[in-house]
């Protein structure tokens, strides 16, 4: 009987020593210490075992292993750990709209060069001297969309307009190489621009083309460029004093806990993350308003709104236009005259500019011939591309939380719902903490 008793007894205090060693070795404060060091820490910080936790401001009481230091200073990593995890998707967002304004600018800026130098080079053969000494006309009219583009205080219909009727004058000029013109003469040539339409129906096509997609192309380049900058700026957190608690408690409380290898319940972190980026949150609808604009200018630059469409042919638009002039330039002349009065005659010349004379009509390049595209790519390309980035854009700030919590390194999964830290200890999340 007696040798039953001291079994039993025997039996009980290896079942207490068992428990007490699995206790000490539960309150064994090495991994958080690995944990610690690893985030660039002072490793004698961490106490070797668990100690008494009143001294926490933020992370539960009890046995810990984090003294007071380490809870301000895994406070202080908590904040940068988030403004990562926030700025990894702003980072991607913002170099999508960086990349594809550039691609952009870079496309529409060489179309121009494209453009003129088409211009330039197929008028110097067709019509020689003559073109020569008036391409300042032309010039000025690429500087001018050019500088449009840029975000320049500059009138398209005006400018336009001007283009037509300086060309006009020196046109006139041209055509009537016997008489001699005063500045005034020729102001008065000018106003009849609209009026006997010299050019045909050119100026007019022209200038609703060419104001409808500079206008367009425009508004889309700036739109991408004041999407990055908005990403940028939107992105840039600065953590409120509760949201730096709350970031504590979810990220570092339970490691304090010995819990180094428990990830923030998925709900819990959701929890925190739409309070830390409410503000971001807040801007979803405007940002949305914003995103199908950019899309609505799209789809009219895939349209009637096509730059590229407009600036190809312009150079043989304009050579229409002018030989148009020629063809209708002794019309065009007496009802001047009639209205301006006649010029006074010049003395003998020894050689007319009329003698050297529009006889070349234009020769646009054939399909085949055409310069490839500006930038290597085309404006359908290049818009069909930026149109699938924006809509992945939408809702981005609405959801920017739950694509953080998806993050395997910062939350446990959704389906992961007993064996995660719920902002008190490793159990399921069912309430808000």
């Amino acid at each position: 009987m007696a040798r039953i008793r001291f079994s039993s007894v025997f039996c009980t205090l290896v079942v207490v020593c068992v428990s007490v060693l699995a206790e000490l070795k539960s309150r064994s404060c090495s991994e958080v210490r690995v944990l610690y060091t690893s985030k660039g820490l002072n490793h004698n910080d961490v106490p070797y075992q668990e100690i008494n936790g009143d001294h926490l401001k933020v992370c539960p009481h009890g046995y810990t292993c984090c003294t007071q230091e380490m809870e301000d200073k895994l406070g202080q990593q908590s904040k940068h750990d988030f403004k990562k995890a926030v700025a990894e998707p702003s980072n991607n967002l913002q170099s999508m709209f960086s990349s594809r304004y550039k691609k952009f600018d870079e496309f529409f800026k060489e179309l121009l060069e494209n453009a003129e130098k088409s211009l330039n080079d197929m008028f110097v053969r067709t019509y020689g001297p003559l073109y020569m000494q008036n391409a300042k006309i032309f010039k000025d009219l690429f500087t001018e969309l050019k500088r449009y583009y840029v975000g320049g205080n500059v009138n398209l219909e005006d400018m336009l307009n001007d283009f037509w009727a300086r060309l006009l004058e020196r046109m006139f000029q041209l055509v009537n190489p016997q008489y001699h013109f005063t500045e005034d003469y020729l102001d008065c040539v000018s106003k009849y621009t609209e009026q006997l339409k010299p050019f045909g129906e050119v100026p007019r096509k022209l200038k609703l083309q060419v104001t409808r997609a500079f206008v367009a192309a425009r508004t889309f380049a700036q739109g991408l460029a004041v999407a990055r900058d908005v990403v940028s700026k939107v992105s840039a957190v600065n953590p409120t004093p509760s949201c730096l608690q709350a970031l504590l408690k979810m990220m570092y409380c339970p490691h304090c806990r010995g819990l180094v290898s428990v990830k923030p319940c998925n709900g819990y972190c959701l929890n925190v993350m739409k309070g830390c980026l409410a503000n971001q949150g807040d801007l979803d609808t405007e940002w949305n308003n914003f995103i199908n604009a950019m899309l609505m200018v799209a789809e009219r630059l895939e349209g009637p709104f096509n730059i590229e469409s407009v600036m190809d042919p312009i150079d043989v638009k304009i050579s229409d236009a002018i030989m148009n002039m020629q063809e209708n330039s002794l019309q065009v002349s007496q009802k001047v005259f009639q209205g301006c009065g006649q010029p006074r005659p010049r003395g003998r010349l020894s050689r007319s500019v009329s003698e050297i004379g529009f006889n070349a009509r234009f020769r646009p390049f054939t399909p085949d011939e055409r310069p490839t595209t500006a930038a290597g790519t085309s404006l359908d390309r290049l818009v069909m591309d930026v149109k699938e980035k924006l809509k992945q854009a939408k809702k981005f700030w609405s959801t920017l939380p739950a694509n953080i919590c998806n993050d395997e390194k910062i939350a446990a999964g959704t389906t992961i719902v007993d064996e995660c830290w719920n902002g008190r200890e490793k159990s399921r999340f069912g309430f808000l903490i």
